[in-house]
């Protein structure tokens, strides 16, 4: 018997289905799945291509509960102008060792990567958080603001990015999104006073400085392709309380961690607690009296999730 075809989606359907895939909810479960040894997690790895042309970095992931396992392919491709950054996740069955699906991973990893800070927002932040902070104005940014939104009872919303200040388009957009936001005059007037720092930014080097951050206070961030990426100092390291995605893993490719490793003082053993820990209860929870900061990498468990989500998504309809 021929074995079914696997489907084959591109961006405008990823777009259609997304509306039906629970997002955090998908990621709170393959979390709770790592926690309980029925994920298995490799680290990512880089691959670059000759002659400076570029690389391209592989996310794999197994989620055994699901019968599924895969691999995002994200290549960073130089060009005489703007590199070309694309993504796209193959999905496979563990049973039948058949593809199910190949599918354009670009806004899956937007609301994968804002859905995991989103997830860490709600683990980690204080529950009367009123105040939150957005460092940055594009589209992984806008995904944050969606789902963290609903979260917290914010009371005022500071959106800042160099970029926003040059486009009148993008201010009107983000005042229209909610109105308790505000577009803010420069990133340590966005910071003053937050209780949550999300930082949504492609920079490879800090967008903040931690004498900006409360004690308290949760600051969260994100991976680019720039090599060791690091949208804070590595030195907010030695006075903040750490968390990540996945512990096995995050400290090995976050910039900011792995620069404070070489210098010395500081190591992974640090980490607080990872999603996996956070979401099963096994780690310990924030204190009041020093900054809290969480590092995500992205892992390829959460492409191979939300795929999984988008596929049966599909099957559905």
């Amino acid at each position: 018997m021929t074995a079914p075809a696997p489907r084959i989606l591109d961006a405008a359907a990823i777009a259609s289905l997304l509306p039906e895939v629970d997002v955090i909810a998908t990621l709170r479960a393959l979390f709770r799945e790592l926690a309980a040894g029925t994920a298995v997690q490799p680290p990512q790895s880089l691959t670059l291509f000759p002659d400076d042309r570029g690389d391209f970095i592989s996310y794999l992931g197994v989620l055994s509960n699901r019968g599924v396992f895969g691999v995002k392919l994200s290549p960073y491709i130089v060009t005489g102008e703007r590199p070309i950054i694309t993504a796209w996740t193959s999905l496979m069955s563990m049973a039948t060792g058949q593809p199910l699906l190949l599918c354009d991973a670009g806004r899956l990893t937007v609301e994968r990567t804002a859905g995991t800070t989103a997830l860490a927002v709600d683990e980690l932040a204080p529950a009367n958080a009123g105040r939150l902070a957005i460092i940055g104005s594009g589209p992984i940014a806008a995904a944050h603001w969606r789902h963290v939104g609903g979260l917290r009872p914010w009371e005022s919303v500071r959106v800042w990015s160099p970029r926003l200040k040059q486009r009148a388009d993008g201010i009107r957009d983000w005042l229209a999104a909610d109105a308790r936001i505000r577009v803010a005059d420069g990133a340590r007037e966005a910071c003053a006073g937050a209780d949550v720092i999300l930082l949504c930014t492609s920079s490879g080097k800090p967008v903040i400085d931690p004498e900006w951050v409360r004690p308290g206070a949760l600051v969260t961030s994100i991976s680019t392709n720039v090599a060791q990426a690091h949208e804070v100092p590595p030195a907010f390291l030695h006075s903040a309380q750490i968390y990540c995605d996945y512990r096995k893993t995050t400290p090995g490719a976050a910039g900011e961690m792995v620069l404070a490793a070489a210098a010395g003082g500081w190591s992974a053993e640090r980490i607080r607690g990872d999603l996996a820990e956070l979401v099963a209860g096994t780690c310990p929870r924030p204190a009041a009296d020093a900054p809290v900061f969480f590092r995500s990498i992205g892992l390829g468990l959460e492409d191979i999730a939300m795929a999984d989500a988008i596929l049966r998504a599909a099957n559905a309809r």
